[in-house]
């Protein structure tokens, strides 16, 4: 896919920067699990764990863009239906369900769910856009949804618990979302700009389903396990917000300027080899030899799916709105 296709005409692309950029937004969305299950584990909700990083996350940025780019704050009529979309499925969508199947099960395994989205992109353009796959592509989804099968060891009925397993195949579903929406999206607005709308947006949403005045904010001051460390909740959300948060989302947008959703979320594979391992040095989540196996796996199959996807980005259509 050229550059052209993917940014407005004014807007050079530059590949390197692209991947640089997705490399830095899949490592600090990959500590969103090991920031978030201690503060859920000292006894916050996923729930209110999501509306607190992306409460304060869009204060964060519609502070920070009030003040030295309050351009980016303006929004057209026509814009607002891609921004509410993001903002419900790319932001609160993601971060809700993610959290909900973080707290049910493994890290780990919850991100590895999660990443069954480019499975979802590729039969997106194949059923939705009409595009034709290449055989490749069908063998990479065939691993993919094979590897999911060993995560989840089915044979045993399920060892994972299933709202933990539906939770993260929904996660899977919004995170699909978040890169469809955010490629159109990035197309026509500053990448800041839209996250911080789709931030925006999505805690307004969060708001509804965990009010603020419903948390216990005393926990904040809770000792919690942290690998060898037990500091209190505080910190780990403010880590939560700044690092897993607004750098991840506006690293991720900003390279999606530079590189196509599939490019851009083949790279992102990076993120759950980094959950998982994060997962397992500090908070003891360690996958069976079975898992470990179907992760390879899914992983193996996502990479062929996205490896592939540049066969059929030669049709225009797949650049359209979803």
């Amino acid at each position: 896919m050229t550059a052209e296709l993917t940014a407005p005409a004014q807007h050079v692309a530059h590949r390197g920067r692209g991947v640089t950029l997705i490399l830095l937004a899949a490592l600090f969305f990959g500590t969103s699990g090991v920031l978030g299950k201690p503060a859920m584990q000292a006894g916050l909700s996923p729930e209110q764990v999501a509306v607190i990083r992306i409460g304060l996350s869009a204060i964060v940025l519609l502070g920070l863009a009030a003040v030295f780019r309050p351009k980016l704050l303006k929004v057209t009529k026509r814009e607002w239906p891609l921004l509410l979309a993001y903002g419900s499925l790319g932001v609160a969508g993601v971060q809700l369900l993610y959290f909900l199947a973080a707290d049910r099960i493994p890290v780990g395994i919850a991100i590895l769910l999660a990443f069954t989205s480019s499975v979802l992109i590729a039969l997106w353009v194949r059923f939705v856009r009409r595009v034709r796959l290449p055989r490749a592509m069908w063998a990479g989804i065939a691993l993919a949804m094979t590897g999911l099968v060993l995560v989840a060891q089915v044979w045993e009925g399920l060892s994972l618990d299933v709202l933990g397993l539906l939770a993260g195949l929904g996660a899977a579903v919004c995170s699909a979302g978040y890169f469809l929406l955010g490629e159109r999206g990035v197309a026509d607005r500053d990448p800041l700009g839209m996250v911080t709308w789709g931030m925006t947006i999505g805690a307004v949403l969060m708001c509804v389903v965990a009010p603020p005045w419903t948390i216990p904010w005393g926990v904040l001051d809770t000792p919690t396990s942290f690998g060898p460390w037990e500091p209190p909740v505080w910190p780990l959300l403010i880590a939560l917000v700044l690092i897993a948060t607004v750098l991840a989302y506006a690293t991720g947008m900003a390279a999606l300027r530079h590189l196509p959703a599939s490019v851009a979320s083949v790279v992102g594979l990076v993120e759950p080899l980094v959950a998982a391992t994060a997962a397992w040095l500090l908070l003891g989540e360690a996958l069976s030899w079975v898992q470990a196996a179907g992760a390879v796996v899914l992983l193996t199959g996502a990479y062929i799916v996205q490896l592939n996807a540049n066969v059929v980005q030669t049709d225009s259509t797949l650049l359209k709105a979803p």
